[in-house]
């Protein structure tokens, strides 16, 4: 089901397909990791040896909306660099609200853990974007990338 949705929103969505590859320490995280799950991402990672899928990006602040979990095990497997899909995260195309029940999550509150580095809980923000009508959560963005491990760390 998300599959045939991922295809449905690349086509109304083609200002997002392009992948940018970014220095890892030029992103801004706003949310802290689950470490049981960046321990089992690192390890599949590594298994793979490659980064199956882009993050996403605000472009104006390089604050990350998606994919803390795999900038975090990128760098502790010694990469330096990411590859990213860049959003405009200040269009209401975006919205977000929180995986966690009873917490109102914003923008505004996004932007300012990650300027601050007063980092969110993990799981806080749930971002999601519009496309052909209806809203997506940001993954759908998320382009198949398959790099390999060695070409992010040079």
């Amino acid at each position: 089901m998300l599959r045939l949705k991922k295809r449905k929103l690349w086509r109304n969505t083609k200002h997002l397909s392009q992948v940018k590859l970014i220095a890892l320490k030029r992103l801004r995280a706003h949310e802290e990791v689950d470490l049981e799950h960046l321990k089992q991402l690192k390890r599949e990672i590594r298994s793979d040896n490659l980064l199956k899928f882009a993050i996403a990006v605000d472009k104006d602040t390089n604050i990350i909306l998606d994919g803390h979990h795999r900038f975090n095990a990128l760098r502790e497997l010694g990469c330096i660099r990411i590859p990213a899909i860049f959003v405009d995260y200040k269009t209401p195309r975006i919205k977000v609200m929180s995986w966690r029940i009873g917490w109102l999550v914003t923008k505004e509150k996004v932007v300012e853990a990650g300027l601050s580095g007063n980092k969110l809980p993990p799981k806080t923000s749930r971002h999601m974007i519009m496309a052909d009508g209806e809203f997506n959560h940001i993954l759908a963005v998320e382009k198949k990338v398959n790099f390999p491990l060695e070409s992010l760390k040079s």
